[in-house]
């Protein structure tokens, strides 16, 4: 195994050490382990560490967080371990068992280019509430969102072909949202991965772990909502113009010819904010301009006719009046602008 074994580590335990001895005794040979930013009271473990021939420590003076600990490994590979096939990167809380990390190893190196994640069961009843429900929700919008099916989005067992390290250098972030963003790089780099069943396994109610469920779900589902901001934004800006033009135009003429133009002015408007924005922050679209927005515009004309279609229809057979009209537009372009984001997805953007 011609692997390298990453585990970021702040102020662990003795659990730490059982981790690096399992290693070794699967046959890992190669173990970096970073500090990252461990206070004095938590050196023990790692003086202890940095003696085995096995592992190498790098240390942060002060904690800079797990996505610049696993960056600065990646970094240290790059530079030092240039015959390597690739690196796993492991937590240090021994929720990772060495069998599964094995295992992942060698889907690695069974599945050329391919990413390997090591995921859990989260049906399991030993599974805390806060990572069931967290990874419920996460694992959605990831799929929703970004075309994404990945049914453990919180874990830290990856194997990672060489190939991708100076790619995983360059994605933002420092934290725990860092490990969102190599996840949402596989996207947008078109990088295959697979899924591999690990043992499920929580320590304590994972009371070891560092991650702060307000702040850090908050820079992960930060970075995932990016993705649908673009189509609330639109679906605000058209219902803003349409409302505004539906009462410029409410005694000018008669309720087909109002509801069209006031759509139709929407559309354009809401269109040249939703194609910009997706095309450069949201997809970051690598497509031409010209065979994008040809797809875009083809997709808005058919969502223009839909909307005022429906619009036209709940109106006159509901007998609705003015404000009751734009409620049923808001309901209806809600569901119409999802729909679009997925075919913005899969087919304007790719």
């Amino acid at each position: 195994m011609n692997v390298s074994v990453i585990i970021p580590s702040l102020n662990p335990d003795d659990k730490i050490i059982n981790v690096v001895d399992s290693l070794i005794e699967y046959g890992f040979d190669d173990i970096i382990l970073i500090n990252d930013g461990s206070d004095e009271a938590h050196m023990d473990q790692f003086n202890y560490l940095k003696n085995y021939s096995q592992c190498h420590l790098l240390t942060h003076e002060v904690n800079k967080g797990k996505g610049r600990a696993l960056k600065t490994a990646f970094e240290y590979c790059i530079a030092n371990r240039l015959d390597i096939d690739g690196v796993v990167t492991v937590d240090g809380d021994n929720q990772h068992k060495a069998k599964d990390i094995l295992d992942c190893v060698k889907a690695m190196n069974e599945n050329e280019d391919n990413i390997i994640l090591g995921v859990r069961d989260f049906k399991g009843k030993n599974v805390p509430s806060k990572s069931r429900i967290g990874n419920l929700m996460t694992s959605f919008v990831f799929k929703f969102a970004c075309g994404l099916n990945i049914s453990d989005t919180q874990t830290g067992l990856r194997a990672i072909p060489k190939q991708y390290l100076q790619l995983f250098t360059e994605v933002k972030g420092e934290r725990f949202e860092y490990e969102t963003n190599m996840l949402l790089e596989f996207k947008h780099s078109n990088i295959p991965y697979k899924e591999v069943k690990i043992e499920t396994v929580y320590i304590e109610e994972n009371a070891s772990t560092h991650f702060n469920p307000i702040t850090d779900s908050i820079k992960i589902y930060g970075v995932i909502f990016k993705f649908l901001f673009s189509s609330i934004m639109s679906s605000v800006i058209d219902l803003s113009v349409f409302s505004i033009i539906s009462i410029l135009l409410i005694n000018s003429m008669d309720k087909r010819a109002s509801i069209f133009i006031a759509t139709a002015s929407a559309r354009v408007i809401s269109s040249l904010f939703n194609f910009s924005f997706n095309r450069k922050a949201v997809f970051k679209s690598k497509e031409s301009i010209k065979n994008s927005i040809v797809r875009y515009y083809i997709l808005c004309i058919c969502q223009l006719l839909v909307s005022y279609g429906l619009v036209y229809f709940v109106a006159q057979s509901l007998l609705l009046g003015r404000g009751l009209t734009i409620v049923s537009k808001a309901i209806i372009d809600t569901i119409l602008f999802m729909i679009s984001f997925r075919i913005q997805r899969r087919w304007v953007f790719k």
